[in-house]
C-alpha cells in the first residue's frame, strides 16, 4: 500500500511525522507499511518493556477479554486487587490507585499531596519541582514540568510550583516554605536529557524533606518497571519516598498508570478521586503479566548486565568520535553528541537499509536510548555498528 493512500490529514497535527505507517512489530523490532523493517530503540518512549507484541500481554488481553473489561471502577474486580497487591508487596506503599497514563498520576500525585497539606500542614500547597523536570501534558503538569518555554504555552499557568536545580540540594532547601508542603522529582530527568538524580541527592532530599515534615513525590513513569535495573529507580539510593507515580512501562504497552502511597499519605476520600477507567481489569491483566516477567528470578540482573555492556559500548563510540562520553541508569542511556548532530543522526539511522534504526534525540545534542528491556546483546551491537557507521558519515572518520 502507497502512503498517499492513507489519509493522515484526518489526524490533528502535533508532530511532524515521517511519511511512514507502522503496521506490525516484535520484539525489537517494527515494520511499515511497505514491508521496512526498523530496529526500535523508542520503543514508545521506554513503554515497550517487553517490546513489541510481547506473547505474555497478548495472552493476558486475549484471556481477560473474554471474561470483563470494564464493570465501572465503583466495584472491585480480580487483576485490579491482585495488581494493587503485587505493587505494594514489591514497594514501600501501601495503597494504589490506577490510571490511564503517566500525566493522570502525576495529577493525582498533586492532588494527593495537597489534599494532605490541607489536613496536615495548614493548606500548604506548594510542591518543589525541577528545572528540566517533565512531569506531563496537562495543566496542571505541564506547570509542575520545568521545560523551558511551558510557563507561558499556556498560560496562566497552575501556580504553586517553584523549581529547584537537580543535584543541588541547597537550591531546595532555600525554597522551602511555610507553604511548601512536598518535593517531586524524577529519580532519572528523562526528556530533560537522561540527567540522573544522584545517590548522595536523593538521600539528602528524604532526610530534608523528613526534617521540615513534607512529602517526597517520585515521578517514576520513565524509570520505574526495571528500566534502572532495579524494579523501582528509588531504590538505588536506598530510601523510602511518600508517594510514588507509574505509568509507561507498567502496561507494556497497553494504557496504564499507577499512583502510590504510604498509609499515612492515602487521605483521599469518596468524590476527590475517581476516572471511568481506573483499574479497568482488561489494562490491570496487562499490568500482572507484566510485573510477573519483570519479577522472575535473573530479569533485572540481566538488565543490569546489558545496562553495564551498552554503557561501555557507548563510552568507546564517545572516544573514538571525540564526543562527549554519556549517562543514564540501566536501560535509560544517553550519548551526549557534542555538536547539535541529534536530528541528523536520527534521519539518517531511519533511512538505512536494508533496515532502519529508530533513534530519540530529545535534545539537539544528545540521543537517547530506551530499548525494550530483554533486547539482547546482538541487537545492542547491530544498533551500535549501525550508529558508528552513520558517526563515521557525519563526522569523517574516526579522531
Amino acid at each position: 500500500m502507497e502512503f498517499s493512500q492513507y489519509n493522515v490529514n484526518s489526524l490533528m497535527y502535533i508532530t511532524p511525522r515521517p511519511e511512514i505507517v507502522f503496521t506490525e512489530g516484535s520484539g525489537m523490532w517494527l515494520t511499515d507499511h511497505t514491508g521496512k523493517r526498523y530496529l526500535d530503540y523508542l520503543q514508545g518512549w521506554a513503554v515497550n518493556c517487553l517490546g513489541h507484541s510481547p506473547a505474555v500481554i497478548h495472552e493476558a488481553l486475549v484471556s481477560q477479554s473474554k471474561k470483563l473489561l470494564n464493570p465501572s471502577p465503583a466495584f472491585y474486580n480480580a487483576p485490579m486487587v491482585e495488581l494493587a497487591t503485587m505493587l505494594t508487596q514489591q514497594s514501600c506503599f501501601d495503597r494504589v490507585f490506577f490510571t490511564n497514563s503517566g500525566a493522570e498520576a502525576n495529577e493525582g500525585a498533586i492532588k494527593l499531596a495537597r489534599k494532605w497539606g490541607q489536613l496536615n500542614k495548614n493548606g500548604a500547597f506548594e510542591i518543589i519541582t525541577f528545572d528540566h523536570g517533565f512531569h506531563g501534558r496537562t495543566l496542571a503538569t505541564m506547570s509542575a514540568s520545568g521545560k523551558p518555554g511551558w510557563d507561558t504555552l499556556f498560560a496562566p499557568q497552575v501556580s504553586g510550583f517553584p523549581k529547584a536545580d537537580l543535584n543541588d540540594i541547597a537550591s531546595v532547601e532555600k525554597l522551602i516554605s511555610d507553604k511548601t508542603v512536598a518535593v517531586m522529582l524524577e529519580p532519572v530527568q528523562g526528556e530533560g536529557g537522561v540527567i540522573p538524580a544522584s545517590r548522595e541527592f536523593m538521600q539528602q532530599l528524604r532526610a530534608l524533606t523528613q526534617k521540615h515534615g513534607i512529602l517526597l513525590i517520585v515521578d517514576e513513569v520513565q524509570t520505574g518497571m526495571g528500566r534502572t535495573g532495579e524494579l523501582f529507580g528509588y531504590q538505588l539510593s536506598g530510601i523510602e519516598p511518600d508517594i510514588m507515580t507509574l505509568a509507561k512501562g507498567i502496561g507494556g504497552g497497553v494504557p496504564l498508570g499507577a499512583l502510590l502511597c504510604r498509609e499515612a499519605v492515602a487521605c483521599f476520600v469518596p468524590g476527590d478521586q475517581g476516572g471511568t477507567y481506573n483499574g479497568a481489569p482488561l489494562m490491570t491483566a496487562v499490568g500482572i503479566a507484566v510485573l510477573k516477567e519483570l519479577t522472575k528470578p535473573g530479569f533485572l540482573d540481566e538488565v543490569k548486565q546489558k545496562a553495564a555492556y551498552l554503557s561501555a559500548e557507548l563510552i568507546k563510540l564517545s572516544e573514538e568520535f571525540g564526543l562527549q562520553g554519556e549517562r543514564g541508569e540501566g536501560l535509560l542511556r544517553a550519548l551526549k553528541l557534542g555538536d547539535n548532530i541529534g536530528a541528523e543522526i536520527v534521519e539518517k539511522a531511519r533511512n538505512l537499509e536494508p533496515f532502519g534504526l529508530l533513534l530519540n534525540s530529545p535534545r539537539p545534542d544528545l540521543l537517547r536510548f530506551m530499548p525494550a528491556l530483554n533486547v539482547t546483546r546482538e541487537e545492542l551491537d547491530l544498533m551500535l555498528n549501525s550508529l558508528k557507521g552513520i558517526l563515521r558519515d557525519i563526522k569523517g572518520g574516526s579522531h
